[in-house]
């Protein structure tokens, strides 16, 4: 019984949240979970780069209009071998990825 409280009072404070503080609570537990998130970038048929380890893909928006811009960004490890393993030399790197000419598939390893 008292869990179904402490159950209905979090879901009240949740709902009564803004949608930011929805967002920031949404990325405290998806970075307390962890995530391991794969940004495979296509030339074509040819895989040429891949991002591993990433936590999210965000959409980049205007700072003074609030509107959102044609590219995501995000952090990731830069996988050169495609070998889906951090070795030796392979850093967290911050990338950019167009939604007009990038052709890239994000999914979780």
């Amino acid at each position: 019984m008292r869990f179904l409280l402490y159950i209905t009072i979090a879901l009240v404070l949740f709902t009564g949240c803004s949608q930011e503080s929805q967002n920031k609570l949404g990325r405290v537990v998806q970075n307390w979970t962890g995530t391991d998130g794969v940004l495979d970038v296509y030339a074509g048929d040819k895989l040429v780069k891949r991002f591993i380890k990433v936590d999210k893909l965000t959409t980049a928006v205007g700072t003074e209009n609030n509107d959102a811009r044609p590219y995501r960004y995000g952090y990731g490890i830069d996988d050169r071998n495609f070998n889906f393993v951090v070795d030796a030399g392979e850093k967290k790197v911050y990338f950019e990825i167009s939604d007009y000419s990038t052709s890239y598939v994000f999914y979780q390893n």
